[in-house]
Order: structure tokens, then C-alpha cells, then sequence
């Protein structure tokens, strides 16, 4: 069967006349007798009840049509339970209708599915499968999609496998991925990356790789999980012209890669001895990662002791160009390939206060932020806060900003009250602010970010409390965030927009922060974030944003500083990787 489905799969990535001719599987898709007939309507169908969605395939002028039964496209809802009998009706209660749909035999399926995906159980989802098989159960996509993710799970994530150690989810995934089609239940993104799964599981990257075409094909937008099979499944296999190809067509889908897919396209490359390759991946590395966790350190330490690093690079080189691509790239690399060569001294150290290598000397640059970036950064913060918040919310805050600013500081105030506080605390935020506006050019106050719900009620009805909240509102210093808001896009956009310090301890990695999907926001958080520390012996204490970059640099003679990630750069000393030419020109 899965060679069968290999050969019908590989045949739809080409055309999609080809695919209804070849694979029977995507033509139930793309189209079906009587909905191309002219004189088709949907009430003389035989598959009333279902609804007709367009399809845009690409590379061809027409819509194609599917037959879609919406009600499966979700989880399924059982007929009695979302249309009772008219003399039932007026008398099932809304919980009553709740509970029989949370109890209805799809919904059941679903939670015990669920659970089969927490525990890596395919035995138990393979029975679970075939008994509403036989019972004539209507499956969902979702139903579908879980089946064929705990399908593609290996031996090794698996609670349960075949005593002959071979996971039997592989033999049976890509028969129900074809009865999905046969149900007529469109597949999706999850779909078709489950199924990319599957085909690495079966070691077959190349099908894998074929999945992802076929997403494009339907209309669907890849996404970076989609490619993970591929990618790491030609890397394991050493391939690494068939990983630059998955590569090269993540870039054209405008698909980010992260540290995981980076490092995997860097072992391939160092495997194949393939320096310009490594030189590259370093460069993205350092665009998009800045600091790398500590495989992909031993791995670029790995790469600068071998025999090809030695070997790769210049001997002479154009300082002037050197130096032209150093300015242009805005300080700390010039990406114009390996400079210098012979073996490599390797060291892990670490950078003083001022950014002074301690093996070398060399010291490391501040790379500068474009105005532009700040300004188009900011618009875009405007977009997604107006998005999140309400409009209405965010732009008053935005007016009275304007009319407040700029300001030198922006507190993030619910954050500086708790730092090692069981309790927020007003004391210690004042503290803040004393220190901020002590340091401060003009000696103003910074403007303090407080949640309506920390300004009334609670501590804030304490008299002191009261005191300094209306001092810092009587200059202009307070700004409460309205009930129902998120105070994050409030001080980050009022620190964005002043060009200001910000003054938080979180490490703004959620979610929320995610959102904003740019490589400037790390740079600006390195040149404007303040984090305190509070202890007995040293009481209150500011630590100030670096006065050198912490990211991959590269040095106009060829020399190579590569920093490694840490949890809490606060309490633990951050190892860097100093790799220089024994002998540089």
C-alpha cells in the first residue's frame, strides 16, 4: 500500500491534470462527475447536505471545485444533538444539549484520541479507529489529523509498540490518510505534515519532500513544522544537496527557518566539507539566532578545529572591501567569505564589562540600530496592539503619550514591584523610579506603566500608596492601562516610540512577543532593556544594556566571537567561542 501511495503522490507534483489521471486518491478532491455536469444543481445531488467550496489550484486558470461536507470539517456533531426532534426542542435545555454533545460518540472519539496522542499510543488509536470504522462513525479532519500524527510517532516516542519493534502505525498511516480522502474530508496543513511524518518515519525524505509540494499545489500555505520532515530527514542522511533544495524552497514560501533547521543545514555542510555552506549558514546563525544554545556552539566549535575550516579561506584579501561591507552591514560582520589561512585557535572565554575578549583582546562593536527599522517597528507594534487591543483603548494611550512625551525611562510597573516580592510592592517601585529619574538628563520622572486594577483598590488605597500615585500622576509620569488590556503593548510601544530605556525584568519571549516576527526586536531589546536585581549585600542594583552587541561577530582580519545563550545572564557568566587564525595577515 505505501508504495502504491508513493507513486500516486509523486505523480500529482507535477500538473493537476496529471493528478486527476494518476492518483485516484487526489481526484476525489479535484473533482467528481456530477459537479461538473452543466446542468448540475445541488438540490438533484446525491450528496445533499454537502457544501461546495472553491479551490484555486495553482498553475491553472480555473477554480476547481470540492465536495466539502462542512459539518466534518470540524469535529462532527451529531444530528440529534444539534437538531432535536420539534417536540423535544422547546424542552432540552441548553446544558442538557451540551452535555449530549460532549457525549455524543464523535466527541468521545476525540478525547480518547487526544489522549492517545499524549501518551505516543498507536495500538490503542488503531483500535480505536477501526471499532468507529465498524460502527460507521463519521471521522473529521481532526479525527483524522491526530490518527495520522500518532501514526508517524517513532518506536522511541511511542508507550506502545509491535513485539517485531516496528511501530505499527507506519503500515496503516497512509491507508487511513487515503480513506480521509475517500471520506471526502479535505486535508489540511496538519494533513499533509502528518504525512510528511509518516514518510520519514518510513525513511523516505524524498516523499516527505513531495507532501510539502502538493500543500503549494492545494492552495496551502507550508509552514516551518511542514518542512521539519524533509529537511531533517535528508540532513540524517547526509544529502545535503537535496537539503538545500528543502532549503532553498522554505525561503521562496517565505518560511523562517529557527536554530533546530539552521544547525541541521550546518552539520550536513560541515559533513560535506562544504565551507562556502558553513560560511553562510554562520551569517543566517547570526542574523536570525544572535545567540546559539549549546549544540550548535559544540558544533561551530566542532567546525573551526577541523581540517576543513583550516583549509578554506583567502589568502589575501581587499581591506578596503572588507571594510565597506563591514560599514554596510551596520558593524560586527562583512560576509565577504573566509578570511585568512591555516588552523584556527579555538577557545571558549568570556567578554569583560566593556566587551574585551579575554583571549584575544579584540574588542567587540555595538552594532547600530537603523532609524528607519525604529520608526517601521514602531508602525507595525501600532498595527498589532490595535489588533489585540481595543482600537479605541490604545489610541487614546497613544494621543496622551504625545502630549506627555518623550520621556527618558519607561517602567514597566507591575513587573518592578514584584521582582523578589511575595507581594507587589509600592516601596520598591518607587525605589525604581528614584533611581531612574536620579540618572535621568532632564531629572524627569519616568513614566510608570501600571494596570488600572494595581491604581485603585488594595495596597494603592494605603495612604504613602496614594501619595505617590498622584505625585506620578500630577507630573504627567502615570499612565493606568484600562480593564480587560495587556500593559505589555502599552510600555513596550511607549519605549519604542520614545526611543527610551525600558525598565523590565521579563525576558519577552511569549507569545505576544512572537507575534512581532522581526530580527530588529532582539536588537533593540539588547540596546534598551534594564533589568534590576535585589539582594540583601547589594540592595537595589540597575544592570544597564551592554555597550557591545551580544552576536556572532566576525572581525575585518577573519576572526570569528560566537556567544552561547544562557537562562539568566544575571546569575550565570555567558562562555563565548573565540576562533582566530593562528597566524592572521
Amino acid at each position: 500500500m505505501y508504495n502504491r501511495f508513493r507513486v500516486m503522490l509523486r505523480a500529482t507534483c507535477f500538473t493537476p491534470s496529471l493528478s486527476r489521471a494518476c492518483c485516484p486518491l487526489f481526484a476525489l478532491i479535484l473533482s467528481t462527475p456530477s459537479l461538473h455536469h452543466p446542468h448540475h444543481h445541488p438540490s438533484s445531488s446525491p450528496f445533499r447536505g454537502y457544501h461546495y467550496s472553491s479551490l484555486h489550484v495553482k498553475g491553472t486558470r480555473d477554480k476547481r471545485r470540492i465536495l466539502v461536507d462542512h459539518n466534518r470539517h470540524l469535529c462532527t456533531i451529531p444530528e440529534a444533538a444539534k437538531q432535536p426532534p420539534a417536540s423535544t426542542s422547546e424542552n432540552l435545555s441548553r446544558k442538557a444539549r451540551k452535555k449530549a454533545i460532549q457525549q455524543s460518540p464523535e466527541s468521545m472519539l476525540k478525547q480518547k484520541l487526544d489522549m492517545c496522542s499524549r501518551n505516543g499510543n498507536v495500538v490503542e488509536a488503531l483500535r480505536l479507529y477501526d471499532e468507529a470504522k465498524r460502527n460507521g462513525l463519521q471521522l473529521s479532519q481532526y479525527h483524522y489529523n491526530v490518527l495520522l500524527y500518532v501514526c508517524s510517532l517513532t518506536d522511541g516516542e511511542t508507550e506502545s509498540s509491535s513485539s517485531s519493534s516496528t511501530n505499527p502505525g507506519l503500515s496503516r498511516g497512509f491507508d487511513i490518510f487515503k480513506q480521509m480522502i475517500v471520506d471526502k474530508v479535505v486535508p489540511n496543513e496538519a494533513t499533509f505534515t502528518n504525512g510528511a511524518r509518516l514518510a520519514v518515519a518510513k525513511d523516505d525524505p524524498e516523499m516527505a519532500f513531495d507532501m510539502v509540494k502538493q500543500m503549494k499545489a492545494f492552495g496551502i500555505q507550508p509552514r516551518l513544522r511542514s518542512y521539519g520532515p524533509a529537511l531533517f530527514g535528508f540532513c540524517r542522511k547526509g544529502d545535503a544537496e537535496k537539503a538545500y533544495e528543502v532549503d532553498a524552497h522554505m525561503i521562496e514560501s517565505e518560511v523562517v527557518p529557527e536554530e533546530p533547521e539552521l544547525t541541521a543545514l550546518l552539520k550536513v555542510s560541515m559533513d560535506t566539507k562544504n565551507a562556502e555552506k558553513v560560511y553562510e549558514t554562520l551569517q543566517r546563525l547570526r542574523d536570525l539566532v544572535r545567540q546559539v544554545s549549546k549544540p550548535t556552539f559544540d558544533a561551530i566549535e566542532e567546525w573551526f578545529e577541523s581540517e576543513a575550516a583550516a583549509e578554506a579561506g583567502a589568502e589575501k584579501w581587499d581591506v578596503k572591501k572588507i571594510r565597506d561591507g563591514v560599514v554596510s552591514g551596520g558593524g560586527g560582520w562583512h560576509g565577504q567569505g573566509w578570511l585568512g589561512t591555516g588552523k584556527w585557535n579555538v577557545t571558549r572565554t568570556e567578554m569583560d564589562e566593556n566587551g574585551v575578549c579575554k583571549c584575544c583582546r579584540e574588542k567587540l562593536v555595538c552594532i547600530d540600530i537603523n532609524p528607519v527599522e525604529t520608526e517601521n517597528f514602531a508602525a507595525s507594534l501600532t498595527r498589532l496592539a490595535c489588533q489585540k487591543e481595543v482600537k479605541a483603548s490604545f489610541n487614546q494611550f497613544q494621543e496622551w503619550l504625545e502630549r506627555h512625551g518623550p520621556f527618558d525611562a519607561v517602567i514597566d510597573g507591575a513587573n518592578m514591584g514584584l521582582v523578589n516580592q511575595r507581594s507587589f510592592s509600592f516601596f520598591q517601585l518607587n525605589n525604581v523610579v528614584q533611581r531612574f529619574q536620579q540618572i535621568s538628563p532632564s531629572k524627569r520622572l519616568p513614566l510608570v506603566i501600571l494596570h488600572r486594577s494595581r491604581v485603585v483598590g488594595g495596597p494603592a488605597t494605603y495612604p504613602k500608596n496614594r501619595a505617590l500615585l498622584e505625585k506620578w500622576k500630577n507630573a504627567g509620569a502615570l499612565y493606568a492601562t484600562p480593564p480587560g488590556s495587556n500593559d505589555d503593548w502599552y510600555w513596550l510601544y511607549a519605549a519604542v516610540s520614545c526611543k527610551c530605556l525600558l525598565v523590565t525584568n521579563d525576558e519577552m519571549r511569549d507569545h505576544l512577543f512572537q507575534l512581532l516576527g522581526t530580527s530588529f526586536f532582539p536588537r533593540w531589546k539588547e540596546k534598551h532593556q534594564v533589568r534590576i536585581s535585589v539582594s540583601r549585600e547589594e540592595g537595589l542594583k540597575l544592570h544597564m544594556p551592554p555597550p557591545y552587541s551580544i552576536i556572532i561577530q566576525e572581525s575585518e582580519d577573519g576572526t570569528w566571537h560566537v556567544p552561547m545563550s544562557v537562562e539568566d545572564d544575571l546569575q550565570t557568566s555567558r562562555q563565548w567561542l573565540c576562533a582566530r587564525r593562528s597566524q592572521t595577515h
